[in-house]
């Protein structure tokens, strides 16, 4: 490595995308330990029995014995190759290029296997392994310079969403022109010379742009998948998400909550939930092509998602990672080089 290329500086894409390989890394070690060691008890029994009681698991054809032993090698693997990717994206933040091959190697049985352990921090690790290999940290990685960027004091300085409407030269006065002196003394008048200046702004795409999207794909799509399969199972299997239910919350028959009721919300909450997931997804994927409208959607519905998925939280601890990624996508979206690229049309 030459010393010019030591001293690149490391985009902001590959800093967010090594943080995001760590800290999710850890916690997917932090949930594969929890699930191996509740993998032997009477509730996970029991969860298992009853999903190979009703279809799909009925046809499968596996015991309970062989389902727990495949969840236990899966969190295995998940939280060895979750071991294996917190090391290396510290090596990523060093600009190791063997780094981000054995991530790139480690991101696909991490991705498959982590859904034993929940699924989305896996993915989301998976994810920030693919990112490394996007522009500029593609670039970066094989120390060639990036195009220059504006000064980040002057992007901030022209960075008004929506774009602030120039002012225009005041016009000289039309008719005929007033009798002008000659001799000591004699006035001038001051007429406008040049037009403003024009606002900077990126040249190329920010890669912060392509981190908020791909952020936006992974939690939005693991929503819209998770809600559409709600659904199929309480299409398919209406008895079997019932008798979960009133196992987990037995006092819902003395309130009154009827089984048509409980069906009938599941509906609605799935419906609502994949077609909010859903339309954050088409946002994300039109934001990229530099419309304004699709950005300022996107950052309407992470508030909102970061809004509810707090206050969720509170009953339901996993609510708090989408919230984290909604809070990640609204900072994203508020630098100061994003809004300049999006003012700059």
């Amino acid at each position: 490595m030459s010393d010019s290329g030591k001293t690149l500086p490391r985009p902001r894409q590959v800093t967010w995308a090594a943080w995001m390989i760590m800290l999710g890394s850890v916690f997917v070690v932090v949930t594969g330990y929890e699930v191996v060691a509740g993998l032997r008890t009477l509730d996970s029994r029991t969860a298992v029995q009853d999903f190979l009681a009703e279809p799909p698991g009925s046809g499968l054809g596996l015991s309970v014995e062989d389902v727990l032993t495949v969840m236990h090698v899966s969190a295995l693997v998940a939280a060895f190759c979750a071991t294996a990717a917190a090391v290396l994206g510290y090596y990523v933040l060093q600009r190791h290029r063997g780094a981000r091959v054995v991530l790139a190697v480690l991101a696909v049985p991490l991705f498959l296997t982590g859904i034993v352990t929940g699924g989305f921090m896996s993915s989301l690790v998976a994810v920030a392994a693919l990112v490394l290999w996007l522009q500029p940290a593609r670039d970066w990685f094989d120390g060639k310079a990036a195009p220059p960027q504006p000064d980040r004091d002057d992007a901030r300085r022209s960075a008004v969403w929506p774009p602030p409407v120039a002012e225009q030269p005041p016009v000289p006065p039309t008719g005929p022109r007033p009798f002008q002196a000659f001799g000591r003394g004699a006035t001038t008048m001051a007429v406008p010379t040049g037009a403003p200046a024009p606002v900077r702004a990126p040249a190329r795409r920010p890669g912060t742009v392509v981190v908020a999207a791909i952020v936006t794909w992974v939690v939005a799509g693991f929503a819209l998948v998770s809600s559409l399969a709600a659904i199929a199972v309480v299409a398919s299997s209406p008895d079997l998400v019932l008798d979960e239910v009133a196992r987990q919350n037995p006092e819902l028959a003395d309130q009154g909550v009827t089984e048509s009721a409980l069906v009938a919300a599941t509906y609605v909450m799935g419906g609502l939930v994949a077609l909010w997931a859903g339309l954050a997804c088409v946002c994300a994927a039109v934001m990229l092509r530099r419309n304004t409208p699709a950005a300022r959607a996107l950052t309407v519905s992470s508030v909102a998602t970061a809004a509810f998925c707090l206050v969720g939280s509170l009953a339901s601890p996993a609510l708090a990672v989408p919230a984290l990624a909604a809070v990640v996508v609204m900072a994203l979206m508020r630098r100061p080089e994003v809004r300049s690229w999006f003012a700059s049309r």
